[in-house]
């Protein structure tokens, strides 16, 4: 075989291998494509084992059983209506919607069919479906089923809703998850939960009592969603356009006993795991002094003295991405800086558009 031939075959070879390492690489890429993972809530934020669900179940079934127990309920109706008119500020008729946490149809009840045209109302306790409320020509269907396990197709509900009902998931992060997954695009997730703040003085004057007659505290008061978790976790699972904010409630007892009878009597007890079997009598007499002493005061116009109870409200909204949604305009697009603002008359006789300084960027 003559030079030539060989370094022609050779090369043939050196082709050949280069042309394998290419789709070796090619085939390489692929798989490590297939392998990235979504960003999801569930992948930010870990699952933690607060709750009893179990107890809250019960807590529920007995509230809802009770024969009185519309006597204990002004607060989530009160919230219900508030969301509600939420959805109403959104302009459009949502043609499947779902109210996890239904209870009696706190948000069902006041909707319109010019508003929602079917609603179907989900919760943990048969009794609460029975005797929940829809609106008037509304269609809907009623579906015993957990705020942590509910099941829908991907991509079939106009707008999900749920008031006062997620406080107690453990799994937050992947309830928003399947939210997203169910809402069909350019859906909207409407939601409301406790914050932080409710019920401190109670919580207070629990703790104080502890201290007092037992030398330490428990914790009798179940933990509540941060503002800033539920923002993290509206972003983390996808959600575009969000809002929160955060309303207060200020409820006039007669005395501590009062309130703790109405939270026991709306199924909003503790549920924590980690909370004791219960409370001490003598441990409950000093908390319901200590609760009047610190925040007890005359209230002149109905000539007695009660005890105030904060309920914090922390709404929350946000919706699943599609392209004919608003976007943001880009950065460096505007035409003035907020720096000359005192000069806004004369900025307006001549507008001109501004680029952004690296101090302006940072």
């Amino acid at each position: 075989m003559s030079q030539t031939q060989i370094s022609s075959s050779l090369c043939r070879v050196f082709c050949i291998r280069k042309m394998l390492d290419i789709k070796l690489n090619l085939r390489n890429i692929r798989h490590q494509s297939s392998n990235v993972k979504k960003k999801t809530a569930s992948s930010v934020y870990k699952t933690m084992n607060i709750f009893d669900r179990k107890a809250k179940v019960l807590q529920r079934e007995r509230s809802a059983r009770s024969e009185d127990y519309h006597l204990y309920e002004y607060v989530k109706e009160e919230i219900g209506w508030r969301t509600a008119d939420r959805i109403f500020d959104i302009k459009r008729t949502f043609k499947n919607a779902v109210e996890l946490g239904a209870g009696r149809g706190y948000v069902s009840r006041h909707f319109l069919p010019d508003s929602v045209e079917k609603v179907t109302l989900c919760d943990s306790s048969q009794t609460h479906l029975d005797k929940a409320i829809v609106g008037d020509d509304v269609k809907f269907e009623k579906i015993v089923m957990d705020e942590e396990n509910f099941d829908f197709p991907d991509n079939s509900i106009d707008l999900f809703v749920s008031s006062l009902a997620l406080h107690w998931v453990n799994d937050l992060p992947g309830c928003f998850d399947k939210v997203m997954q169910c809402l069909k695009p350019d859906g909207v997730f409407v939601a409301c939960v406790f914050g932080s703040g409710t019920l401190m003085e109670l919580r207070q004057a629990i703790q104080l009592a502890e201290m007092e007659r037992l030398g330490g505290m428990h914790q009798h008061v179940s933990p509540f969603t941060g503002v800033r978790d539920l923002g993290g976790l509206m972003n983390a699972a996808g959600f575009t356009l969000q809002t929160v904010d955060v309303d207060s409630l200020t409820v006039w007892y007669p005395s501590g006993w009062d309130v703790m009878r109405d939270v026991r009597g709306s199924g909003e007890g503790a549920a924590a795991v980690s909370r004791p079997v219960r409370l001490r009598k003598d441990v409950q007499f000093a908390a319901a002094a200590i609760y009047d002493e610190m925040y007890g005061k005359e209230i002149p116009e109905r000539n007695t003295r009660g005890v105030p109870a904060t309920f914090q409200i922390v709404n929350f909204l946000g919706w699943k991405p599609d392209p004919s949604q608003p976007k943001p305009m880009e950065r460096g697009s505007g035409e003035m800086s907020l720096k000359d603002l005192h000069r806004i008359d004369e900025i307006i006789q001549e507008t001109k558009k501004i680029d952004l300084t690296d101090e302006d960027k940072k």
